[in-house]
């Protein structure tokens, strides 16, 4: 889930918003501004209602952020480093570097995220009943109120044993410590995840055929967000078994093509190195250094008549938004960072950030069919 607004950095870990985060928020202000805090505050200006509702959206969101920034702080606290959180509308995403390397390391980062929801709720909650007996207005009351139900809410379908939920990462965590294989343990979390998936599936259509209610597929929505996400972790735990022990270096192109710091766009685009086989290229400083990765794209987007006068570095993705690994970094520990598109691929960079080579999702699968190829008898899993 690639964000569509960055906010920043909060603790070190860059924060985004997917744009479908608009929408949860929008439907959220407008149930509470035009139906839920009117029933329980009657004759009060709109302006209030609307004020309140939408600042009653934004401490949800914060929460959500919390959630997340959670797990990205347990993660660290655990050795595995976090690319990004991105908040979208089912929720949040934390994008992990790795895998943690013990189920109690696993148990620890995915049972924080529910257990902060259930202290939000429950200090909420708590708010919620203090200002009503100090007499305060309906409105914050409620407010209060709502938030508390929805953090408890959002503690308890979290916990659910089914994965990409955290109560499928617990699953996983106590599967992988019953039986020491950690593809085993996550193959059984995705079969969870699926299996509840496609229950909600059925029950949210069950729902709207009986009451012709859109919650009804907003359940079904939600079940096949599950499905889609369990099945393509189960997925990636297969690549990742795949390509353990394999280097980055096994699978990197390597001394790419590159576009020098200074270089202009319009040259980028007439000359015939840049225009055959690949759509992203490196920008190197004059030592060798990577500074960026530039995509025919981003060159293409500015105009003709300004070509000549912009250089590489004015429209390329800066070094610190890249992805980036060392030659001897674990390939399969790539996967989860990468995403698809042109600007994603990672640079291979050694210790003095000189560029040695580039991976692409391509660069990925030749290497999976290499390993297949070469290993066509993989070990017998009927047992998952």
């Amino acid at each position: 889930m690639r964000a569509t607004f960055p906010l920043g950095r909060i603790a070190g870990v860059r924060i985004g918003v997917h744009w479908s985060v608009l929408v949860i928020f929008a439907l959220i202000v407008l149930a509470l501004a035009r139906s839920r805090f009117p029933q329980v505050e009657h004759g009060q200006a709109q302006v209030l209602y609307w004020g309140a509702a939408l600042a009653t959206a934004v401490l949800f969101f914060a929460s959500l952020l919390a959630h997340e920034l959670a797990h990205a702080i347990v993660a660290r606290h655990n050795g595995v480093q976090v690319d990004d959180i991105t908040l979208w509308l089912l929720g949040g995403v934390a994008r992990l570097k790795s895998e943690a390397s013990d189920p109690a390391a696993e148990l620890r980062i995915a049972g924080v995220g529910p257990l902060v929801s259930l202290l939000l709720g429950v200090l909420f909650a708590l708010f919620s009943l203090l200002v009503h007996g100090l007499g305060a207005p309906r409105l914050p009351v409620e407010a209060a109120g709502w938030l508390a139900v929805i953090n408890v809410l959002l503690a308890v379908f979290n916990a659910i044993p089914a994965a990409p939920l955290d109560g499928g990462r617990l699953l996983r965590a106590l599967l992988w410590r019953r039986t020491g294989d950690r593809l085993r343990a996550t193959v059984g979390a995705s079969k969870a995840g699926r299996t509840f998936g496609w229950l909600l599936v059925v029950a949210g259509f069950v729902l709207f055929l009986a009451t012709r209610a859109f919650d009804g597929l907003w359940l079904a929505l939600i079940g096949w967000f599950l499905i889609t996400a369990a099945t393509a972790e189960g997925r990636q735990a297969h690549l990742r078994s795949t390509l353990s022990g394999v280097p980055v270096r096994q699978a990197m192109t390597q001394d790419p093509v590159v576009a020098p710091v200074g270089l202009s766009l319009s040259r980028f685009l007439d000359d015939p190195r840049y225009r055959y086989r690949h759509s992203a290229f490196p920008v190197v400083d004059p030592a060798g250094d990577a500074v960026g990765l530039i995509s025919l794209d981003r060159a293409r987007s500015v105009p003709a008549e300004q070509r000549d006068a912009r250089r590489a570095e004015d429209v390329m993705v800066p070094l610190s938004q890249v992805t980036t690994a060392a030659p001897d970094d674990p390939l399969a520990d790539l996967l989860p960072r990468m995403r698809p598109g042109a600007e994603n691929r990672v640079l291979v960079l050694d210790g003095d950030g000189h560029l040695l080579g580039i991976v692409s999702a391509s660069d990925i699968s030749r290497t999976v069919t290499w390993m297949m190829a070469a290993h066509p008898h993989p070990p017998d899993r009927r047992g998952l």
